[in-house]
């Protein structure tokens, strides 16, 4: 697992690139405010519900969430599935909101 700034997630949102971006917090977090990744809560990662992200061991796989501690996880448990390129968060949504606003 390696480490994203929200900075650095910003500028490549911002460049158009495809990104594969998972957001790993609850529903209703989500619709409160997200930046636009799938979701995919974290129990549902932790109990292997994870088919419509499957194709992407090979490549990198984004992860957020609130404080970018459930991501860490997110992102521990999918090593351990063969996802070969995650990346955290790091603050998650919290330090987004700090630094861009809602």
């Amino acid at each position: 697992m390696q480490i994203i700034t929200v900075e650095e997630l910003k500028a490549r949102l911002d460049a158009g690139e495809k990104l594969n971006l998972i957001d790993c917090r609850e529903p209703g977090e989500y619709a409160e405010f997200n930046i636009g990744a799938k979701l995919i809560p974290l129990g549902q990662i932790q109990a292997m519900q994870i088919d419509e992200i499957e194709n992407l061991k090979e490549e990198e796989v984004l992860i957020h969430c609130r404080s970018g501690k459930r991501s860490m996880v997110a992102c521990m448990f999918l090593e351990t599935l063969g996802f070969k390129n995650t990346k955290n968060v790091e603050g998650g949504v919290l330090a987004w909101q700090e630094k861009f606003g809602k």
